[in-house]
């Protein structure tokens, strides 16, 4: 079984080369390494071409998300946004411009490369209010009660220790905050092969939970008003070609998978009276 640590250095490792990838030579590297997520259908078509103009070509390059958080919830000016996972950045660089002058849009990832080549479209796009920053998202380098907004895309499903996720997202989120990610999330029992080959295809390393686990584990966090909303819907068809090298026969399995594997918008809030730390919601204690 694999331990966090391992869990996260090959996250490391697998962004780190797709943000090579694109650096070096404006393509995303292996455009059918599933544990890059950048087959269809699961990144395509995600961002409008509005969207898609307004930031550089390589920040879309290297989105490999699963959803458009920037879609899910309406920004106002002055706002302060936190984008857990930001990889090249093209999430924070659309929340900036949605925020304007008087508000800031952070993003947070722990790959050097992704870093370096979020920084660089934030130098081409000419967006000031952006700061890149280095950390994990089990431990936000940021202090609490200071972000109006979290999104995140397709990145948690990652994360080793979602708990732990969640308490830091509550954590630095002001008394109605809001939390409102892109992920992938299952819906029902699936057999533990059938889901790891599903996992493979759709590149969560550690594991997506089940929808209704997810909305346990918010709770636990102090989260309120928690939301799901259904934006793609796998199956078996969708990575036919993946299962069909990987030695896998994709009709027996069909039945196990249908409608079971699915991207989300998933929305919470943070109480105005929140109690964060207290007896009455003990999952908010870090």
């Amino acid at each position: 079984m694999e331990t966090a640590a391992t869990t996260r250095e090959e996250v490391r490792e697998k962004y780190s080369n797709a943000a090579r990838a694109v650096a070096q030579s404006g393509t995303v590297a292996s455009c059918c390494e599933p544990s890059l997520r950048c087959c269809d259908p699961i990144t395509t078509g995600l961002y409008s071409a509005d969207q898609a103009g307004s930031v550089p070509e390589r920040a879309m390059l290297a989105s490999l998300g699963c959803g458009n958080p920037t879609a899910l919830i309406e920004l106002q000016p002055g706002q302060v946004v936190l984008d857990l996972g930001s990889g090249g950045g093209i999430d924070v660089l659309l929340s900036a411009r949605r925020v304007g002058p008087t508000g800031k849009a952070y993003g947070l990832d722990m790959t050097d490369d992704m870093l370096a080549l979020a920084r660089e479209n934030q130098r081409q796009a000419g967006i000031e209010n952006v700061e890149f920053l280095k950390g994990e998202i089990e431990s936000i380098p940021l202090p609490d009660n200071s972000v109006d907004v979290i999104i995140s895309n397709c990145v948690i499903n990652l994360s080793a220790d979602k708990d732990r996720v969640l308490r830091e997202a509550f954590r630095v989120l002001r008394p109605g905050g809001r939390f409102a990610v892109s992920d992938v999330v299952t819906r029902g029992k699936v057999p533990q092969a059938v889901r790891s080959s599903m996992m493979l295809w759709v590149g969560c390393i550690a594991g997506a939970l089940d929808e209704q686990e997810y909305r346990v584990k918010l709770a636990a966090a102090c989260f309120t008003e928690i939301e799901f909303e259904v934006t793609r819907t796998y199956n078996v068809e969708d990575a036919r070609h993946f299962f069909t090298e990987a030695g896998i026969d994709v009709d027996s399995i069909a039945p196990q998978v249908e409608g079971k594997f699915i991207s989300a918008f998933i929305r919470a809030t943070k109480p105005v009276q929140s109690c964060y730390g207290q007896s009455c919601c003990s999952g908010g204690k870090t």
